[in-house]
């Protein structure tokens, strides 16, 4: 039986204007899980409660066989977290950062830090106000890998990033899911990345957990399919997930894509992609 990174149990966080509900979750080992929703369904609530960076509700949060509760320390000594943003003081080196790590993280390698800034051309003693966007990110990676992580959380990082290096980064994330022992949670809105690179897809939805199903069930299971209405009546209904009546046709994803092939070769059905299948759920009709 595979083992779990990641067993969340009944989480909710209630704000005034937003809840997250008794959502229950298990990420396996050496897997990457995308998790996708629109902005405010919920995706960075769900990670900040999870690393107890928010007081939320909640049966169980456990990482990597350790308890939230109680094991909070020694957790962050094995996860590494990467937000869309730099949190270190823009006056500050890497070289400077690296010297501060080291103190804080018992795993710290200083030697595989300095080759992380020197393959992502990355002046150690420039100050951080100097850098661009992208700079800061390759040292948020640099950072991440040099404590030895088994768990890697990415909340929207790569979004604001080009697309050549969007690609470095999944790269490195190929690299580090290499060894079966690591496993990476990635929230991002830029689909076609999870497409690359995700074994499984969570998607949120105003605060719920809509599904959590593996990249390859998606992709031969969903379908978007194109038809008139007299075909779209004929649909059993739950081969429909949502559908959209546009003007001269209706547009339809369907979660047994192979089965209505088999019955009706003809038909003008295309596999669904991630962002497909999020777009229908929330914009279409269920």
């Amino acid at each position: 039986m595979m083992e779990n990174a990641i067993e969340i149990r009944n989480l909710s966080k209630e704000y005034r204007d937003f809840s997250l509900k008794n959502l229950s979750l298990n990420v396996p080992r050496g897997t990457v899980l995308g998790l996708i929703g629109e902005n405010g369904a919920g995706k960075s609530t769900l990670i900040q409660s999870m690393l107890g960076l928010i007081k939320a509700e909640y049966e169980k949060i456990e990482l990597l066989g350790k308890q939230l509760r109680n094991q909070e320390k020694e957790i962050k000594e094995d996860i590494a977290v990467i937000f869309d943003v730099s949190h270190y003081n823009p006056e500050y080196t890497p070289a400077f950062i690296g010297k501060m790590l080291k103190r804080v993280y018992r795993n710290w390698d200083m030697e595989k830090y300095d080759a992380y800034l020197s393959r992502f051309g990355l002046p150690a003693d420039k100050k951080l106000k100097k850098f661009s966007k992208g700079m800061k990110m390759k040292l948020e990676f640099a950072i991440a890998f040099s404590h030895k992580p088994r768990l890697l959380i990415l909340d929207e990082a790569t979004s604001g990033l080009d697309p050549v290096f969007r690609d470095e980064i999944l790269e490195l994330i190929r690299e580090f899911t290499e060894e079966e022992d690591h496993t990476v949670v990635m929230s991002s809105h830029i689909t076609s990345d999870l497409d690359k690179v995700a074994d499984y897809i969570a998607f949120l939805h105003e605060g719920k957990l809509q599904f959590v199903k593996s990249y390859d069930e998606l992709q031969n299971d969903y379908g978007v399919l194109h038809c008139g209405k007299d075909f779209f009546e004929s649909l059993r209904e739950e081969d429909i997930v949502s559908f959209k009546k546009e003007p001269y046709e209706y547009k339809v994803l369907v979660r047994n894509r192979n089965g209505i092939l088999s019955v009706f070769p003809d038909l003008e059905m295309e596999k669904a992609s991630v962002e497909d299948i999020m777009l229908m759920y929330v914009k279409g009709e269920a």
